[in-house]
């Protein structure tokens, strides 16, 4: 489809705006480049492919298309310069083999690797880079900044798990680390891997019409992820590591981008590392792909800490994503406009909140002032402005706005059902809607329609025009989710859910770091509990040697540590057939296998193993 002139209109607004011709990025993001990969596309061992190099390469030298936002188109440039390069003497990054990116810091007898990406290949790849380009020298740490899947599931690439259980290869995370990086992806992790292929655009294709990434980063490699537990533990702001006789100090900053991270300082550098605290672009205060809110105003004091305590020694900044930047006073602006960007929306959200106004309206009166707004680095290529507000709002007040009416409305198809009644029909609706879309109406049009195809899901005139207004939509937004998410809900509309390649934590080399509790607590996510209502008892459940006691009540399962007082049933599984059911294997299987066995009244374990649902991924989104 193309712009219309509406949307021309609105992007020619943005690039009047921004400072188009400033090269400053473009200069940082080739500085000290080195070599790229021949290998273009990535494989996995199986052969499949694990990421694309060239994938974005359309947007390389050309101009922005009247379908892209050119702020985003700009970023998108930025993220498709590729390869391996020196950021100071001894430290070195491979950028954009994968959402995030890649740091070698040379210790004195071997590579310490921070960050190793979402999955093993590419991370496989940018070690060969830079042996075969700088020294072929042994990894002897690796360093994962935070809990997000991109900055640790790739550590097979870099590093053997049994060399990691040895000591011999150092495993350096913050507080936490495990636990937090196993529980987001498994109470809710099947929703949240699903909309998270809306979010990186997974069954979008790629090109000026389709995705052009994800704005923190081209997009997600699939393949082999995995967790290791850990050899040393970052607990505090000022702990030092002297890692291969490289000086570390760490500043912890939890409960901003992710509920355990840190950062570090290299003294004999003058280099700091901001993990995902700051980089070039917006965060998400709440990401689009579902997860806990964050905390904005932590998020902005970790920022000013660290300002204090690295600002004046600092003349290299690096982080997990996008490119450094060089000089001090370049480095203090940099720091300075994104701590001040998160601690505005924080501030003048709740400002506007204790004046009375809810979500969507301090949403649409807040705007940057343009000492934060007019630095490229603030811009939401992957949160915005306007999701982050309501984040905050959400953060401190919840989903509810404070009027009666928004307090219990109907469900999607009953409220599509009225309001096409109240519009006067299918094709009373379609005709103010086409009317509206002509006038360039897209975000009402979206509302109104989408009431429609919730009412009628085989309509194909409201599943178009609402798939067109998607487009026009994506074509004008600055975020690259914001996009991926509006171009995934049109595919959708216009051929159906479809299953491709998509990221997902349910894998072997995961699953062993998930600890029997919160198994279990996954297991009681999977509970029917109305099917299970009628029956109680309780359970004692033995992995291997390790018990468990399961009370069943009401529809909900309980468990706590111990085989605790009398049980009706007992169950006994393997540690291995636990991780065989965390991967999708089916639990009567397992049990004519011989893998699980029961002993005791059949009740309560009927009443168990017998209502347990399982989870389709590919469900609709943009359809009932």
């Amino acid at each position: 489809m193309v712009a219309s002139s509406h949307t021309r209109a609105a992007n020619q607004e943005v690039h009047s705006a921004l400072p188009f011709a400033d090269q400053t990025d473009f200069e940082n993001a080739r500085r000290g480049f080195i070599a790229d990969s021949p290998n273009r596309v990535i494989t996995n061992p199986d052969g499949s492919a694990s990421f694309d190099l060239d994938a974005y390469g359309f947007v390389r030298d050309n101009p922005a298309p009247d379908t892209v936002n050119p702020s985003l188109w700009r970023q998108s440039q930025l993220l498709a310069i590729t390869g391996l390069f020196e950021v100071a003497d001894g430290i070195y990054q491979v950028r954009n083999f994968d959402l995030a990116v890649m740091t070698f810091i040379r210790g004195r007898t071997g590579w310490i690797v921070v960050d190793p990406l979402v999955t093993a290949a590419p991370a496989a790849e940018a070690l060969r880079l830079v042996r075969e380009h700088v020294v072929d020298l042994p990894v002897v740490a690796v360093l994962s900044t935070h809990s997000r899947a991109d900055h640790f599931g790739g550590i097979e690439g870099v590093a053997d798990r049994a060399d990691v259980q040895s000591g011999r290869v150092r495993y350096i995370v913050p507080v936490g680390f495990v636990e937090e990086s196993v529980s987001e992806n498994v109470l809710a992790g099947n929703v949240m891997a699903r909309r998270a292929s809306y979010m990186y655009g997974n069954a979008v294709p790629a090109g000026p019409a389709g995705s052009v990434g994800a704005g923190l980063g081209p997009s997600t490699s699939t393949g082999s992820m995995a967790l290791f537990p850990p050899t040393d533990i970052v607990d505090r702001t000022g702990q030092e590591l002297d890692i291969d006789g490289v000086r570390f100090v760490f500043q912890y900053t939890p409960g901003a981008e992710a509920p355990a991270e840190y950062c570090f300082f290299l003294p004999d550098h003058k280099a700091l590392c901001m993990a995902e605290i700051a980089s070039h672009n917006l965060h998400n205060v709440y990401t689009l792909r579902g997860a806990k809110v964050r905390d904005a105003l932590a998020w902005s004091k970790h920022i000013h800490e660290a300002l204090m305590l690295f600002g004046d020694d600092t003349e290299v900044l690096f982080a997990s994503h996008h490119w450094p930047t060089w000089g001090n006073a370049a480095v203090r602006e940099e720091l300075v406009g994104q701590r001040d960007l998160y601690r505005f929306i924080h501030d003048q959200t709740l400002r506007l909140a204790n004046q009375g106004y809810g979500p969507a309206e301090i949403a649409e009166m807040l705007t940057l002032p343009e000492g934060i707004a007019g630095r490229f680095a603030n811009r939401g290529y992957y949160g915005s402005v306007n999701h982050n507000i309501k984040a905050v709002y959400n953060y401190y007040l919840g989903w509810f706005d404070g009027n009666p009416a928004n307090l219990h409305p109907l469900p999607p198809v009953e409220a599509g059902t009225k309001f096409v009644e109240y519009a006067g029909g299918a094709d009373a609706l379609l005709e103010r809607a086409r009317a509206d879309f002509e006038a360039g109406e897209y975000r009402w049009v979206a509302e109104a329609v989408n009431h429609l195809v919730f009412a009628d899901p085989a309509n194909e005139q409201a599943r178009t025009l609402l798939a067109e207004t998607y487009e026009q939509l994506a074509y004008q937004a600055e975020s690259g989710p914001w996009r991926n998410f509006y171009l995934a809900g049109a595919t959708e509309l216009r051929h159906g859910v479809r299953a491709v390649a998509t990221p997902t934590a349910a894998q072997a080399g995961m699953v062993s770091s998930i600890t029997p509790d919160l198994f279990l607590d996954a297991l009681a996510v999977r509970l029917n509990g109305p099917k299970a209502a009628g029956v109680a008892g309780r359970i004692h459940l033995f992995v291997g040697d390790e018990a468990h006691t399961l009370e069943l009540s009401n529809g909900a399962l309980h468990n706590n540590h111990g085989a605790t007082g009398r049980a009706d049933a007992t169950i006994r599984m393997s540690r291995s057939a636990l991780d065989t059911i965390l991967v999708g294997g089916a639990i009567p299987e397992l049990v004519a296998a011989g893998e699980i066995t029961a002993q005791g009244d059949p009740a309560p374990l009927q009443a168990l193993l017998g209502n347990l649902d399982d989870f389709e991924f590919w469900f609709p989104i943009v359809t009932p």
